[in-house]
């Protein structure tokens, strides 16, 4: 008699069911050899005597690992946890199982990484803020195994790609600003030259120009993507002789750093300084006064990402670039300019033209995604 306190085998699942090994194999692999009524039986004996499929011997028979390896900046990057949340919700539904590694945007190491995922065998690679996509494209499509990057930072030909739209988001937060009346309107970018500012800086130069507000070099600082890096830009602008009445910033962490200095300074967000951010972080809604920000789909990001990626290791066509929709979430970090509020007058452009007003969503309880 088989032991109650030992998993059953196939050998014991075959005698139950009586029918022989093979079938008992092809059953629990979902084959369509197997006639659908005997299939159920089997799965229906198995899950009942606690039969668990080794993931080796899965691996050995079908050429696949059932695992994804995904590669992130940093765990300590609170943009990361939700994304990875999301990616693991979507892998754990198909099955699969997910390796994390950390490359501390390192491209060298970020490719040492994918190396290893690539000599452990898993069945493909999501890895999030790229620093090697077009620096490494070549060598990348010569591998075997299947690559999604989310939110690169070199844009190539290379890769299948899930990105937010940096450019319309970033133009949306800036029109915000426009239509409370600011006209010295800064932003902190991101000095490591990431095709993620660039756009940004873009789509806060489109809507400038839109305004017929002059572009204002001076009003342009670059941060490291941290709150130090933002707190230090402020910094500079607040020592210029005529300060902005807004700042728009390439990320939460580099708005939450540039609060830290418009504090210091003795000065209130938003009634002298309107700050805007963009991400979503958690803290951004627990910061005070709470943070008017650009909010990325992390956790549908992240699922999306595994839904190409599964595609492709299936064999099947995805789509190579995916651009996601950001969404402006209005708090209180942003309000009219002083002088604005102090005249009761109406902003308008310099030619004269009456700008069209646009609604934006000011729920800070809403989900994301």
């Amino acid at each position: 008699m088989r032991n109650a306190n030992k998993p059953a085998s196939i050998k014991d699942i075959a005698r139950i069911a009586r029918v022989s090994h093979s079938t008992v194999s092809r059953a629990l692999r979902d084959s369509p050899l197997v006639n659908p009524e005997t299939a159920e039986k089997i799965r229906r004996i198995a899950a009942e005597n606690g039969f668990r499929t080794s993931a080796i011997a899965r691996s050995l028979a079908t050429s696949r690992s059932s695992t994804i390896g995904v590669v992130v900046t940093s765990i300590a990057d609170p943009f990361v946890a939700e994304v990875v949340s999301g990616i693991e919700s979507e892998a754990i539904a198909h099955n699969y199982s997910v390796f994390l590694a950390n490359c501390n945007a390192d491209p060298s190491r970020e490719l040492k990484v994918v190396h290893s995922f690539e000599d452990r065998r898993v069945d493909g690679i999501v890895v999030t803020a790229s620093r090697v996509g077009a620096l490494y494209g070549s060598l990348l499509e010569q591998m075997a195994i299947p690559i999604v990057l989310l939110n690169n930072q070199h844009p190539s030909h290379f890769a299948h790609s899930v990105m937010i739209e940096n450019f319309e988001a970033s133009r949306s937060a800036v029109n915000l600003l426009v239509e409370l009346g600011h006209r010295r309107i800064a932003y902190i970018g991101d000095r490591f030259g990431y095709s993620s500012d660039s756009e940004r800086f873009s789509g806060y130069r489109s809507a400038l120009d839109e305004a017929d507000i002059p572009f204002q070099p001076d009003l342009v600082v670059h941060g490291d993507g941290k709150a130090e890096g933002g707190s230090t830009a402020m910094e500079r602008l607040l020592a210029a002789s005529e300060r902005p009445t807004a700042v728009f910033c390439y990320n939460d962490m580099t708005a939450i750093g540039a609060l830290k200095a418009i504090r210091t300074h003795g000065h209130k967000v938003p009634d002298d300084i309107s700050l805007v951010g963009f991400d979503d972080l958690p803290l951004a809604l627990y910061v005070d006064p709470p943070l008017t920000t650009v909010r990325q789909p992390k956790y549908d990001m992240g699922r999306l990402a595994i839904q190409v990626l599964l595609k492709l290791i299936a064999g099947v066509d995805a789509e190579q670039d995916i651009k996601v929709t950001g969404k402006l979430i209005v708090r209180q970090s942003t309000a009219p300019p002083k002088e604005k509020t102090e005249c009761n007058c109406s902003y308008a452009p310099k030619t004269g033209r009456k700008r069209k007003r646009m609604a934006f969503s000011s729920s800070p309880s809403a989900t994301a995604g």
